[in-house]
């Protein structure tokens, strides 16, 4: 998805490409996570030169809040106080992170 989000539009070539980069990934995996992508409404397929381009169909904060919802679902049964604590015991928050955590705290209590 981040790919296409700062393509505006990629082929499953241009992805693949993109992530070999970073690291290895097989061409068949990037096709077939693209086409759940697509199936789940997150990304849109036209057809261009006999090639499939496919673009973002929602903005990138709306897609990730719903994976964020997913991932809370599946792994701690909605409960976002079981991730924070899990980040939180497990060190895995920076001191950067953790007080920009406290100004979003702040900022929503002074919001009541």
């Amino acid at each position: 998805m981040k790919v296409v989000w700062r393509k505006d539009e990629a082929t499953v070539r241009d992805v693949y490409e993109a992530l070999q980069e970073t690291r290895p990934v097989a061409y068949t995996t990037v096709m077939t996570m693209m086409r759940i992508l697509q199936e789940k409404g997150y990304l849109t397929k036209a057809t261009n030169d006999r090639a499939h381009v496919y673009r973002p169909a929602k903005p990138s904060q709306q897609v990730i809040g719903g994976m964020v919802r997913d991932f809370l679902d599946r792994v701690f049964d909605g409960a976002s106080d079981a991730l924070l604590v899990h980040l939180a015991r497990d060190n895995k928050l920076t001191a950067k992170q953790r007080r920009l955590v406290r100004q979003l705290l702040d900022e929503k209590e002074s919001d009541k």
